[in-house]
């Protein structure tokens, strides 16, 4: 198996394609990174800025490059000895008008080859549904967009289509009978009865009205495609025959103002596999899983094993042919069994890198029967985020933000709060759905015959709410214990919470601890284990949509632990916390991958660096965003009863803009328009004035103008007067934090991960903000410089660099010169075990350090951190000024002289280090050292 020594991400899109990343793969390399990780490049919808929305796996995305841009580009990658990390998506594709076979299946219904392709619940609750899938993509009420003309009946060379300004649905084949037919007197009229063409016309609709419905497969798609082929022919070659249909089709789409004219199109519709519908209805009544409530994303049924390998037919070609050297699983727990997924994917691929997009919750392991290499790195993201927050302040920052925005409900409860919410206005259909399914079950058996629908969804979503992780893993072949240890304790909080549902409660545990099942039939027994795996699919989205895009967005008391699978009641990480997380990695998990930023993470790596700075200063904090909200006071929105921006989405507003602040004039960016987008999402999220689904565009706009007041460039804001001094000092520490946690994650036990261009600053607000695009030029210009200047005074560079510190090459230069000891040293790093420092002296808790060895040789790791403390904003923690006393307690194997592999210098030893050598000319260190035994 090839390991990454290091991976960097791109975002491939129509704006960065094959050819672009082609050009920087040699800076990658002198960068010193081993392997590209790409974003989805398979066919997605067209403009596509992610990739994530597959229309076809199959096919390389043509607006990434032609196959010749993608052989030269993974024939680079190749000549220079580097890998390729790719991201698949194997749970859902876009519903869309591209997706050749979900417009198979909406045009050919159960005689679809591809009729179990998708994740559709075709014999639904609802009669309505019953044998159609529910497409919610209207912007408006299904009956004002048909009497509004916005839903058009046309015709071409590939039949009948339904249209919706760029959707295009297909019709029937069963349909196309009573539109030929109407009016067909007429036609008789015009032709004469005898005429060839006309009899031709009627055994087109004999043709139609008489395909067998036994006949299946190629024959019926032969047969369809002759009948349509046969009535285009006649449309081309006959004139009356083309005024005749274009005429009916004129009729079908009716005309605006009269109602009625409209009755011929709504009946064609109601024929159709598919029912259109407003977007809206989708969080209600839905007959397909889609991801997260996203409606134009339609889920795979990847457990199919049909499905299993049609979907993957490209990859696994090109992982035979060694382009692909790595898969990195999206949204592993949207599938219904992932671990017989990833079974079925590695004994396909054989000994292959994979890694899963997998939230871990706080505490929460990995499966460890994964045969995987581990996470793509949100575990790491967090901890060592949390590390730089001082959790001994926790109670200072809960009073301060309890005293400026007066909220007091609890983290636990508004954890709990806001997933009843996405369950009650975005999941309400998938939740109906489930209880459904629960429903038919419980009618088999006496104890269960009384439970009524609505009660068995409210105990339902009781459990749902409460639930403590992403997803548990039961399947066929059983449950685990920690399974059992979730499913227990949501279902004991839920008794708690609605006790007059006792007695479905503990019907519904029985169900999840497959527990009672020798009584039962097969059938009975895999209804069973089927509604705990879709119950077990739920749970992810809900905790996604609940915590991620509502509670994140709402719970303000420090921004910087709003991340992606972090817990922002968990005030920081204790360092014991940080080194136990990784020596668990080194056993367990070693080749897993270490993220900082990726391109879903809520703000920049260097953001969280920077706001996770207050957690050192609570008062003076306080003190500012006090005097700010007084000087912005007449700048706030006056509505009727309420002030915008409120005082929690004020809080939110100054934590990001000392954040994500640029070291540049303002006037000279597009930072303020940023910012309006940015809250404008963040206050949608939050779902508490507008939302996605409601908006509300006065306190949208109110929001918009009190940023641009607040950030007016020029002499008379007396706001960013006040403002500048303070985010200076915050910024030059965040400056600080984001260097130790460059390291850290360089050295620690897995694979680092570099999102793209985070080799500067990162001070980017959540997508699609952090998916701008990056100046590569200016990146490998620096790179090219450094590198030569270290050759020839790497002192005078660092001096050089230190100085200059807001331009970002300091970044550059550290992360260059890590990995390239990384890749020296590979092994100590790979293989290497874990052993936390002990740090003596008066500034111990100001440091994390640890040591990675390998056979003769160490490697020590020195990270600054709580600095506030002991440097003033505009100095270096450098020196025995600075450090006094500090030292690292060594062991005696250790060697005794050491090279410091950023700044060349030598440092030496004598079961002590002093702290003051290791960091006289750079704010962290990496001690490079070798036993000649």
């Amino acid at each position: 198996m090839r390991i990454p020594t290091a991976t960097y991400r791109i975002q491939f899109h129509a704006g960065f394609n094959f050819e672009a990343a082609r050009q920087i793969v040699s800076y990658l390399e002198e960068l010193g990174i081993t392997d590209l990780y790409a974003s989805p490049i398979f066919k997605a919808r067209k403009g596509s800025s992610h990739g994530y929305d597959v229309v076809d796996s199959n096919q390389l995305n043509p607006e990434l490059g032609t196959s010749e841009d993608f052989e030269a580009l993974t024939d680079e990658i190749h000549n220079r000895k580097m890998g390729w990390l790719q991201d698949i998506v194997p749970n859902h594709m876009a519903y869309d008008t591209q997706n050749l076979l979900l417009l198979d299946v909406l045009e050919h219904g159960p005689d679809s080859d591809y009729f179990d392709y998708f994740d559709i619940e075709w014999d639904h609750g609802y009669e309505h549904l019953r044998g159609r899938v529910l497409a919610p993509l209207l912007g408006n009420f299904y009956g004002e967009c048909l009497e509004n003309g916005e839903i058009k009946l046309k015709y071409n060379d590939q039949g009948l289509s339904i249209n919706y300004y760029s959707l295009k649905l297909p019709v029937k084949i069963q349909s196309y009978g009573n539109f030929i037919s109407h009016n067909l007197g007429h036609l008789g009229r015009e032709l004469g009865r005898r005429h060839p063409d006309f009899i031709k016309f009627l055994g087109i609709l004999y043709l139609i009205k008489n395909i067998p419905s036994e006949t299946k497969g190629k024959e019926r798609y032969d047969q369809i495609a002759f009948v349509k082929g046969l009535l285009w022919e006649l449309y081309n070659q006959n004139p009356i025959v083309k005024e005749f249909i274009d005429e009916n089709i004129k009729f079908f789409n009716g005309e605006k103002g009269n109602p009625e004219s409209f009755n011929l199109l709504d009946d064609l519709l109601s024929e159709q596999f598919y029912r259109l519908a407003f977007w809206k209805v989708g969080a209600e009544e839905i007959n397909y899983r889609r991801f997260f409530t996203v409606n134009e994303l339609i889920s795979v049924k990847v457990e199919d094993i049909k499905v299993f390998h049609k979907n993957h037919a490209l990859i696994f070609d090109l992982v035979e042919e060694g382009k692909f050297t790595g898969l990195r699983i999206d949204h592993i727990d949207g599938l219904y069994d992932p671990t017989e997924y990833l079974k079925r994917l590695r004994h396909r691929i054989g000994d292959i890198y994979i890694t899963v997009e997998k939230i871990l919750e706080h505490k929460e392991d990995l499966p460890s029967y994964w045969p995987i290499e581990g996470t793509s790195g949100y575990d790491f993201l967090n901890y060592v985020n949390g590390v730089f927050c001082r959790s001994d302040r926790e109670q200072q920052f809960s009073d301060i933000y309890y005293r400026f925005t007066r909220l007091s409900v609890p983290y636990e409860q508004l954890f709990i709060d806001k997933k009843r919410l996405i369950i009650e206005k975005n999941l309400a259909g998938d939740v109906d759905n489930l209880a459904q399914l629960l429903k038919n079950i419980s009618g088999q058996s006496r104890q269960g015959n009384d439970f009524t629908r609505p009660g068995l969804e409210k105990a339902l979503s009781a459990i749902l709410a409460i639930f403590p992780v992403y997803r548990t893993y039961i399947n066929q072949e059983g449950l685990r214990e920690s399974d059992r240890t979730y499913v227990k304790d949501a279902i004991a909080k839920a008794k708690q919470q609605i006790p007059l549902l006792l007695k479905e409660l503990n019907f519904i545990e029985t169900i999840l601890l497959l527990e009672a099942e020798e009584t039962l039939t097969t059938e009975q027994k895999e209804q069973r284990r089927h509604f705990v795996m879709k119950l077990q699919q739920l749970t992810g989205p809900l905790m996604a949509k609940g915590i991620e895009d509502t509670l994140l967005y709402v719970y303000y008391r420090l921004l910087s632990l709003n991340e992606v699978g972090g817990n922002p009641s968990q005030f920081g990480v204790s360092l014991t916390e940080f080194h136990q997380f990784n020596q668990h990695q080194q056993a367990v998990w070693p080749h897993k991958m270490n993220a900082t930023a990726t391109h879903d993470t809520k703000r920049g790596e260097d953001v969280r660096a920077r706001i996770n700075v207050l957690s050192e200063i609570p008062d003076e904090w306080e003190q500012q965003v006090k005097s700010w909200r007084e000087l912005n006071s007449s700048k706030k929105v006056n509505l009727v009863n309420r002030m915008v921006p409120d005082t929690n989405d004020e809080y939110f507003f100054y934590q990001t803009l000392i954040g994500s602040f640029p070291f540049e004039e303002i006037e000279n960016t597009d930072f303020i328009d940023r910012m309006k987008d940015y809250v404008i999402k963040a206050v949608r999220e939050a779902k508490v004035h507008t939302a996605w689904l409601r908006p509300d565009n006065e306190y949208e706009t109110g929001f918009m103008t009190f940023v641009d007041h607040v950030l007016q460039p020029g002499e008379q804001n007396q706001f960013l007067k006040k403002f500048a001094p303070f985010w200076k000092k915050v910024a030059d520490y965040g400056i600080l934090n984001s260097l130790s946690q460059t390291l850290l994650k360089i050295t620690a036990p897995g694979v680092p991960d570099i999102y793209q261009g985070t080799e500067f600053w990162d001070l980017s607000h959540v997508d699609p903000d952090n998916r701008r695009p990056v100046d590569f030029e200016r990146r490998i210009q620096v790179l090219q410089e450094i590198k030569q200047q270290a050759k020839s005074d790497i002192l005078q560079l660092i001096e050089e660099l230190i100085s200059t510190k807001e331009d970002a090459r300091i970044k550059l230069f550290l992360t260059t010169r890590a990995l390239e000891a990384r890749k020296q040293y590979l092994k100590v790093f790979q293989s290497g075990n874990y052993q936390p420092l002990e740090v003596v002296g008066r500034f111990k808790d100001n440091l994390i350090a640890f040591a990675r060895s390998y056979e003769n040789t160490t490697a020590i790791v020195i990270a600054p951190r709580f600095l506030t403390g002991i440097v003033k904003p505009e100095e270096m923690p450098l020196g025995e000024k600075v450090w006094k006393d500090t030292k690292l307690e060594l062991s005696e194997e250790m060697p005794s002289v050491w090279k410091d592999a950023i700044t060349n210098q030598m440092v030496e030893s004598n079961g002590q280090l002093a702290i003051a050598e290791a960091l006289n000319y750079f704010p962290a260190a990496l001690l490079i050292g070798e036993n000649s035994n």
